[in-house]
């Protein structure tokens, strides 16, 4: 039986398209997410669609990979999940994701990573996945440890926000298989 690694019953996972421009414009230019985020300055909407435009949508020559989450019931975009910083020598890669709004606390990114997971290990092979999370960020480090993610260090002053710099956990998953 033919598996398909980027979907379940309740959502899907795919590439990026045109029309999702504005989506990723207004996400991407949320300030409450760059303190976690690594950005320094705004996207325009001309760097995302050159992004868009220039994708592979392939990680061995990206060297990332970003999809788009989407819900089953209405087809509407609920948030993106990425592979990001992949080393293909070391066979793996950081995850990242962010959930609009509206549609957090409802088992979405769960789905999500779960998915994504599935499809890095038995699809690309990946030997590890990790992750960066901040020490405020108690959802989201929830949410790596109910994906199977341990918590293996304190990275300390890793992130600066407003009013100084805070710790992060480094979360990992090693595909033993």
């Amino acid at each position: 039986m033919k598996r398909n690694y980027l979907s379940n019953d309740k959502i899907y996972l795919r590439a990026p398209e045109p029309e999702d421009l504005d989506l990723m414009y207004n996400m991407e230019n949320d300030p409450s997410s760059w303190d976690v985020s690594c950005f320094t300055v705004p996207y325009s909407r001309y760097v995302l669609r050159q992004y868009i435009e220039a994708s592979q949508c392939d990680i061995f020559a990206d060297k990332q990979l970003r999809l788009m989450m989407i819900s089953r019931e209405n087809n509407q975009v609920i948030g993106t999940i990425d592979l990001t910083d992949f080393v293909p020598m070391h066979s793996r890669a950081g995850v990242g994701i962010a959930v609009k709004k509206d549609f957090r606390q409802q088992g979405f990114a769960h789905q999500a990573l779960e998915l994504l997971i599935s499809y890095s290990f038995e699809f690309l092979h990946l030997r590890q996945l990790y992750a960066y999370v901040s020490v405020r960020n108690e959802a989201s480090r929830k949410l790596f440890i109910s994906c199977g993610f341990t918590q293996v260090g304190v990275l300390k002053d890793w992130l600066r926000v407003k009013d100084g710099y805070e710790d992060a956990f480094f979360m990992q998953l090693i595909n033993l298989v």
